[in-house]
């Protein structure tokens, strides 16, 4: 049954994608900036929510929804989630109260529509092996989009990370807020339990999303401060879902 329900969720958004995608893209010669976010972009992952829910039983509940800056609140925000699975890529979009700009690899713009999509949207993508002038290139484009009233999302362990385990944590994200005097908002999301890493076979369950109250960055340094976002993170997933971290010790 599981089976079914992930296939079902699967061919939803690989049919969903192209129509919607197309009409973005048009859309994209005409409309650009917030528009374009809260017409396509922010609807369509929504949907694909609602569908894992519905079709494929993924559910999830919020902790520290209060710490969410409000929508007229224009202190520059960094997002930093735990990262396990895609499922997180498309739930943030969707509610978050400001346009998000992800931080990613550039080689997503070659996937046919999604990849086409994002590059039309206002975000950062990097070549990763050019470091130097990837990162002054987040510095950069990451203040401008921050100005505009965006928040910046980055996953600080930089990939999607096995169930119950951590991955190393980067310290991108705090010199990016440290240099813009941004606030990093922690948050610790158990989607793995649900979506696990690198499949689409959906467990039907809950997903917790804990947000974690807004860390200013202002003279701070940028090891130090992610030291303590890691440690937010951690404490809190193992507080959410320590079963899979007892399953990691006892292995």
């Amino acid at each position: 049954m599981n089976f079914v329900r992930s296939l079902l969720v699967l061919l939803w958004m690989a049919v969903s994608v192209i129509p919607w995608g197309i009409l973005l893209l048009f859309s994209s010669i005409f409309v650009r900036g917030d528009r374009l976010w809260w017409w396509f972009a922010a609807p369509y992952l929504r949907g694909v929510v609602v569908v894992a829910r519905l079709v494929g039983g993924v559910n999830y509940r919020m902790h520290g929804a209060e710490n969410w800056p409000a929508a007229d609140d224009m202190r520059r925000v960094i997002l930093c989630p735990k990262h396990q699975s895609t499922w997180e890529t498309l739930f943030f979009p969707s509610m978050t109260t400001h346009p998000l700009a992800y931080v990613f690899k550039r080689e997503l713009l070659y996937i046919p529509i999604f990849g086409w999509c994002m590059g039309r949207l206002d975000m950062v993508h990097i070549d990763r092996r050019h470091r130097t002038r990837a990162w002054a290139k987040v510095a950069q484009q990451g203040k401008l989009l921050m100005d505009d009233g965006k928040w910046i999302i980055m996953f600080p362990e930089g990939t999607r990370i096995e169930r119950g385990q951590k991955g190393a944590y980067q310290a991108g994200a705090a010199r990016l807020a440290i240099t813009t005097d941004a606030y990093i908002i922690p948050i610790a999301v158990t989607s793995g339990r649900c979506w696990p890493r690198r499949s689409f076979s959906l467990q039907p369950g809950t997903i917790d999303v804990s947000i974690g109250q807004p860390v200013c960055a202002t003279g701070r340094a940028p090891g130090e401060l992610m030291n303590e976002i890691e440690h937010w993170i951690e404490a809190e997933m193992h507080r959410l879902d320590p079963e899979a971290y007892a399953q990691g010790e006892a292995g």
